[in-house]
């Protein structure tokens, strides 16, 4: 029986005091104190992505600094392409390693390093210049976020076990959001009108990844077994029919990741700064992170399948309403999108939550970091395509592009119907 303030505070936040049978001795007495790292780390590192979001903080920044529009355009592409492609290779390298916290340390420290650039570069350069330093500086930020990704799955299911890992990453994601929602009223009230307090929030996000890095050093980790350790391979998606079909849900719901920027098209706002209005974004995505990841972390204890299901419709929902406000003529109302957009963060967070936890819970033990790099990997190429013809359907109008996306979200949920089930323990 645990106990202790550490052992405390875990049962309340997961919810459970029992012995993990899916770990090991050794692993069970350190798992209190190294579920606190857990959420103490994530809680560093989701405020420092916040802070240097490109969707709006670099964006902004390179717009300040006189750089032509190409380079804010690649912003996105850069991060979300860099930070899941590499995985399949990457894996191979985390599988080989006896203790993987090391990737996720070395992962976080050097996104810390990458974001300093950006900072240093912000503070030298302008024009063109400043548009190549601060892209390369984030393709390197996207490279070590990969590294963070393929090992962390692994990290997790070794350290916590099966019925509270969702406890414990929705935990992280609302604390986290407390600070995002800080940044977002910033933003919207006008403050952060000057380059030097965007540059100042970079800054802060570089030290955040430095000090999770240091924080995750002190995780009890048991040695791998790496005498066979298998390699990253796409043909693992012959062998596994559930991976199949979980990718394909996984990447049907990309849809509430790539809708939010059309919600902002619809509402309008020709008389507001472009940074105001991804602060209301920011805002909207923050306070929905606050009120349910914790939530969607626990419902995922008990089925992460039926959580994706239930995002997917919950996502479809926020997105035709978009659509009808639309058609009535009310988008432009200034609690239209704001509510239909919270909903649909909502529903985005509980896919992040749900695709996480299902992965960790359904992936065999010696192939978590493979079939996490398989699925981002897959993923990243999903987005592409989906942004793509996204950007198609946009040449149609926002609502066409909605549209399109609702009903991605709806496959998704159907889909999810043939899951198996992996959160029963065994």
């Amino acid at each position: 029986m645990q106990s202790g303030w550490a052992e405390k505070l875990f049962t309340k936040i997961a919810g459970s005091s029992d012995d993990a049978s899916d770990l090991s001795e050794v692993a069970h007495k350190a798992e209190a104190p190294n579920a606190l790292r857990h959420i103490a780390s994530l809680c560093m590192t989701k405020v420092a992505d916040g802070l240097i979001d490109p969707k709006l903080m670099l964006s902004w920044l390179l717009t300040a600094l006189g750089a032509p529009a190409v380079f804010a355009g690649a912003l996105v592409p850069i991060r979300e392409s860099g930070a899941l492609l590499p995985q399949i290779v990457l894996a191979s390298w985390v599988q080989a390693m006896q203790r993987r916290k090391w990737v996720w340390v070395i992962g976080s420290a050097g996104q810390g390093v990458f974001a300093a650039l950006i900072v240093l570069a912000a503070l030298t350069l302008d024009g063109s210049a400043a548009g190549y330093a601060i892209c390369g500086a984030l393709a390197g930020l996207a490279l070590c976020r990969a590294a963070c990704s393929v090992s962390y799955k692994d990290i997790l299911g070794k350290t916590v076990g099966k019925s509270r890992r969702g406890s414990i990453t929705g935990t992280a994601g609302s604390v986290a959001s407390a600070g995002v929602v800080v940044l977002a009223v910033l933003l919207m009230s006008g403050l952060f009108q000057s380059k030097g307090v965007v540059v100042a929030a970079i800054a802060l996000a570089a030290c955040l990844w430095g000090g999770a890095a240091l924080l995750f050093l002190g995780l009890q980790e048991e040695r791998s077994d790496t005498g066979n350790a298998p390699k990253a391979r796409f043909s693992i998606l012959k062998e596994d029919p559930n991976l199949r079909r979980f990718i394909l849900v996984r990447g049907l719901l990309t849809s509430t990741a790539l809708a939010p920027p059309y919600f902002v098209v619809l509402a309008g706002g020709e008389d507001q700064s472009a940074l105001g209005q991804l602060g209301a974004l920011v805002l909207a995505s923050a306070l929905a992170s606050f009120l349910s990841s914790y939530v969607w972390g626990r419902m995922s204890d008990s089925s992460s399948r039926k959580v994706l299901m239930l995002t997917g419709v919950v996502g479809a929902l926020a997105m035709l309403g978009a659509v009808m406000l639309s058609v009535f003529g009310l988008a432009t109302q200034f609690w239209a999108m704001p509510l239909v957009l919270f909903i649909l963060m909502i529903a985005y967070h509980g896919v992040r939550q749900g695709r996480s936890t299902y992965l960790v819970d359904m992936s065999p033990e010696d192939l978590r970091s493979v079939y996490a790099a398989v699925s981002n990997t897959t993923i990243g190429i999903v987005l592409m395509v989906a942004g793509f013809a996204g950007g198609g359907a946009a040449l149609f109008g926002p609502t066409a592009t909605l549209v399109l996306f609702a009903l991605m979200a709806i496959a998704g949920a159907i889909a999810g119907i043939g899951l198996r089930e992996v959160e029963a323990v065994d």
